[in-house]
């Protein structure tokens, strides 16, 4: 038994279900037997949290998120890239994916294109029209809410206070503004912030990610992050639906 929550339940049940009827029988204490008896309800709170423990711990998956964000910034500086990754919507059998352009000037990806399933793609019809495809922490967190595609903007709101409010807990609240091709999205008090780093400079920060997965998904179209900043409650991120 390695969760230390089930160990920590064990032992205080044990010792209070051995305790309890010393305590009550000999020694004739009921203020004793009464904690003994608290004793055995803690043990059964204890080993309770220890089902509802995830198996992957917080830190592990902070670990593994840094790791992975690292060498893809890696990548990105390597290769001089400064485009802002087009978020696209998911294809049936895939996950959404991002594309970032390797030429700044080249064309858009259109509505209902289907990303490459490969690193170095062509998305385009001309010879500039290069991109990496990658998969985001958006992208992944899509598996624990299910999304209709093209559902619209109604979606965005509840689909994001859902995961990062309810599943994730990065947030104290999330509020969604869509007017034309905009998408604002107020995030209060997040918990994770954005930083000026390579990585967020082209994909966004992971909270944007996700933002921007959710908005592509639900409204079908690829989208773009076009800003993240501070406010007083916690971060403003715009995002544009393009055409």
């Amino acid at each position: 038994m390695r969760n230390p929550y089930q160990r920590l339940g064990v032992v205080l049940v044990v010792v209070g279900a051995a305790l309890t009827p010393v305590l009550y029988f000999v020694v004739g204490s009921v203020p004793l037997a009464a904690l003994a008896l608290s004793t055995i309800i803690l043990g059964l709170v204890s080993a309770m949290l220890g089902n509802a423990r995830p198996e992957i711990t917080p830190e592990a998956s902070q670990m593994m998120l840094k790791t992975g964000m690292e060498n893809l910034a890696a990548l990105l500086e390597e290769l001089g890239l400064r485009s802002r990754a087009v978020y696209l919507p998911s294809s049936p059998g895939n996950r959404p994916r991002a594309l970032i352009p390797l030429d700044e000037d080249s064309s858009t990806p259109r509505t209902g294109q289907t990303p490459p399933d490969r690193l170095i793609a062509r998305y385009g019809p001309n010879l500039e029209d290069m991109c990496l495809v990658v998969t985001t922490p958006g992208a992944v967190s899509l598996d624990s809410v299910d999304i209709a595609s093209g559902g619209g903007p109604d979606e965005i709101d509840g689909a994001l206070n859902h995961l990062v409010v309810g599943i994730m807990d990065l947030a104290d609240s999330i509020s969604v503004h869509v007017v034309r091709d905009r998408v604002t999205v107020e995030v209060v008090k997040p918990k994770l912030k954005y930083e000026n780093i390579w990585f967020y400079r082209c994909l966004g920060s992971p909270m944007a990610s996700i933002a921007a997965t959710v908005a592509s998904q639900a409204m079908a179209r690829p989208v773009r992050i076009v800003s993240e900043e501070e406010t007083k409650r916690g971060t403003r991120i715009e995002i544009e639906v393009l055409p």
